[in-house]
């Protein structure tokens, strides 16, 4: 529904902000604001934008902001819109603020390996221009060619490669912020050791747009890694056998870059999209990656794959076999998604309990008719991605669905899990607070959200209820 206006008519708001954005855009006419007022179509989870605007400097962010303030209009932040969680639909009422215009690498130091950039650079974009200098930048999550690094450090995205080069937070050196009170905040810096202050760089990383508006990132990059990569992709009986041989893999010192794990179910499902043949009865898959292979590296990799009777085993080291093993991680989602309804998860578990916790949800999918559910992950780190899907002609989610996914939550709880492991929060688990973290951290949280935002105007109802 439109924003009722009772000291103001809705016309004096929009000629008041527009006077404020001098190098963006605003838009306010209704094909836009339907276009980027919602992405989902979950019931009561979005609302309705009165304006959309397409900033291009720091300067229009803080006019947006002063023209929230002015009228108490909600501001969401957008960079590329491609939010899991509904963590950028509007709320009634709302300016929609895109950064996504802001797409400059500012400074790329091969010196000391660092990258400045602006929000909307894209992840990709940003990797491949540092490898023209032998240096790249590591978080890799499954959106890497489509999502902004603005995104990525609001919700601290993770990725293939977390199990060795970690999330997004710990690539990330400083930030550059605006406040609801429309105040710049300069965090952290170019260093890699900081111990000044309070570290409120981490603090808005996987704020999720809740605490200020993100509009300058330094973050680290990596040199290159010398000599061969080793990609391999092995069968286990089941996922318990490998889950132990992840953990032989991740304590053996090769240090792998990738382990990635695909339920039966999940294998069955790629089976029928694509005509293979990887299915045979609870069997898994680990999909592995390790850069810089050294040849007692290979030996100990064949010999952990031995111990745990790894059946068939493919290993690759030149880049047309290994874009082949990925080639079946790359096509899970389409198989799991193509002709079903589905909701994909994120949980993570230490990895000693994820053959405990893909156990429990497969006992889920087997009690439930009307339901299955496929699940994959990054097993290097217990991130698991358990996707229930229904039939596509039932419009409705069924009621299963909901209590099937309270049931998986509370596992990956018991387990000493967490609910969100690099999807963040958004409005889909923003009243599971007090549940994961406790009623005194649940005070906190909204204490420093108060402390940051106490008109409540950045991004609403999101991450904290």
């Amino acid at each position: 529904m439109a924003m009722v206006f009772t000291a103001y008519d809705q016309s004096t708001v929009i000629d008041y902000l527009k006077d404020q954005v001098h190098d963006g855009t605003v838009k306010t006419d209704e094909d836009t604001l339907k276009k980027t007022s919602y992405s989902s179509n979950l019931s009561g989870a979005h609302g309705e934008a009165i304006a959309f605007i397409d900033a291009e400097s720091i300067a229009d962010v803080q006019g947006v902001m002063k023209a929230a303030r002015r009228f108490h209009v909600p501001v969401v932040t957008q960079n590329k819109f491609t939010s899991t969680v509904v963590g950028a639909d509007a709320v009634d009422g709302a300016f929609i603020l895109s950064t996504a215009k802001m797409n400059k690498i500012l400074e790329l130091n091969t010196d000391d390996a660092y990258a400045v950039v602006q929000p909307g650079v894209v992840n990709n974009d940003l990797d491949q221009a540092a490898r023209k200098h032998g240096l790249f930048y590591a978080p890799d999550p499954a959106s890497k060619k489509m999502s902004g690094i603005g995104g990525n450090v609001a919700t601290n995205a993770g990725g293939l490669s977390g199990v060795r080069y970690g999330s997004t937070r710990d690539n990330v050196l400083g930030l550059k912020v605006v406040l609801a009170n429309g105040k710049v905040l300069d965090l952290g810096g170019k260093t890699t050791k900081q111990a000044f202050g309070y570290d409120l760089t981490q603090l808005f990383v996987g704020s999720e747009g809740t605490l200020g508006v993100i509009v300058e990132i330094t973050v680290k990059l990596m040199p290159l890694p010398l000599g061969k990569s080793l990609m391999g992709l092995a069968f286990f009986k089941d996922m318990p056998t490998l889950a132990k041989a992840t953990t032989a893999l991740r304590m053996s010192g090769t240090y792998p870059a990738m382990l990635e794990a695909l339920d039966a179910m999940t294998l069955g499902a790629i089976d029928q999209y694509k005509g293979t043949h990887y299915a045979n009865g609870d069997s898994s898959a680990l999909i592995f990656r390790i850069d810089s292979i050294s040849p007692e590296g290979r030996d100990i990799v064949k010999k952990i794959m031995d111990k745990y009777g790894a059946d068939p085993v493919t290993l690759a080291d030149n880049e047309d076999d290994q874009k082949k093993v990925i080639a079946l991680r790359q096509d899970m989602l389409p198989a799991i998604f193509t002709g079903r309804n589905a909701v994909m998860e994120d949980m993570a578990v230490p990895t000693s309990k994820m053959a405990e916790l893909v156990a429990y949800i497969q006992q889920l999918s087997d009690q439930n008719d009307d339901l299955q559910i496929f699940t994959a992950g990054h097993a290097g780190d217990g991130n698991l991605h358990p996707t229930v899907t229904w039939d596509k002609d039932v419009k409705e989610a069924p009621a299963s669905v909901t209590l099937v996914l309270r049931k998986m939550f509370m596992k990956a709880l018991d387990l000493g899990g967490t609910i969100s492991g690099e999807h963040a929060v958004g409005m889909l688990k923003n009243q599971w607070n007090n549940v994961e973290l406790g009623e005194n951290v649940d005070w906190v949280q909204h204490q420093i959200k108060s402390l940051f935002d106490p008109m409540n105007l950045l991004n609403p109802k999101r991450k904290i209820n």
